[in-house]
């Protein structure tokens, strides 16, 4: 009777520590920035988007296992059981493996750079993982400073979305930065609503996140106001000829982006309630991605 009772409760912790749903915070620039390049001239490389992916996946996995290894360090997951330090008890296996999965994340930009003859792409991602070991490697640890999300922001949506863009088109564009904006503000509101239950731990171990900084109450009261910004830029852009009509599609994540703010408003000061505000703002980010893309890629047809 008590293997059974404990073996759920083990997958359960693997499970919330792998955290499948947040790798869509991955694979939403590429794929974003890919579709948009598609819509604007006519370029698709399959073979390029899918290393693409699956490298953006490789380094974001590296970027939660090292960043596991780090909190470690400074005691501020000391009650985070789904921890991947925590479960496996081996700091080193663990930073052995997210080392491993970031050299075969690179091989595989550096694999299209070579095919492409171009370095830009390369130097993007390497500079959005600069950026990510700043995040919360030593002796920088910014996030701990408040700037996660800021740093954030860049990785996930100018830069990200504009390594994806170019890949396929080797150009520029306006457009793209913009949807990078767009891509960039609701990854960003991942991390924010990840802080709200853990103001306590954050707090003991010096981590200023934006949430200690402003309270959970007026951090709730801000995440409405951005999700609002995400539907303006989209409204501006449509409005403006950046972006095609059929990405008025994106409106439809209001029903997301509603849930969201609602849960956070009604249960900030509630840590066990507010926990899983962090899959709200995964949902809000996977339907505005995805439904962003659905438009710009319904354009090209006729």
């Amino acid at each position: 009777m008590t293997t059974r009772s404990v073996e759920p409760s083990t997958r359960k912790l693997w499970l919330a520590a792998i955290k499948p749903p947040m790798y869509s915070v991955a694979i939403m620039p590429i794929l974003t920035g890919s579709v948009a390049a598609y819509a604007e001239t006519g370029q698709f490389w399959g073979a390029i988007f899918w290393t693409f992916l699956m490298a953006a996946i490789l380094i974001l996995a590296w970027e939660n296992l090292s960043n596991d290894v780090f909190d470690s360090e400074t005691g501020i997951d000391v009650n985070k059981a789904h921890s991947v330090v925590n479960l496996t008890r081996n700091r080193a296996l663990v930073f052995a493996l997210a080392n491993g999965c970031l050299a075969i994340g690179i091989l595989g930009i550096i694999a299209i750079a070579l095919q492409q003859q171009d370095p830009t792409v390369l130097i993007l991602i390497v500079l959005c993982c600069l950026l990510g070991y700043l995040y919360q490697g030593p002796p920088f640890r910014l996030g701990y400073q408040g700037l996660g999300e800021m740093l954030c922001f860049f990785c996930f949506g100018p830069l990200g979305v504009g390594a994806a863009y170019y890949s396929q088109a080797q150009v520029w564009s306006w457009s793209s930065q913009l949807v990078g904006v767009i891509i960039g503000l609701t990854t960003t509101l991942v991390l924010f609503c990840s802080h709200f239950h853990q103001v306590e731990d954050d707090i003991a171990a010096g981590k200023r996140s934006p949430i200690v900084r402003l309270g959970t109450r007026r951090g709730a009261q801000l995440v409405p106001w951005v999700c609002s910004v995400v539907f303006v830029i989209a409204l501006v852009s449509i409005l403006t000829g950046l972006f095609p009509g059929w990405t008025a599609l994106i409106l439809a994540s209001a029903l997301p982006a509603w849930r969201l703010s609602q849960h956070v408003n009604r249960y900030h000061d509630q840590p066990q309630k507010v926990s899983n505000a962090k899959f709200y703002a995964v949902g809000f980010h996977f339907w505005s991605g995805v439904l962003l893309s659905l438009g710009f890629w319904l354009s090209t047809w006729g």
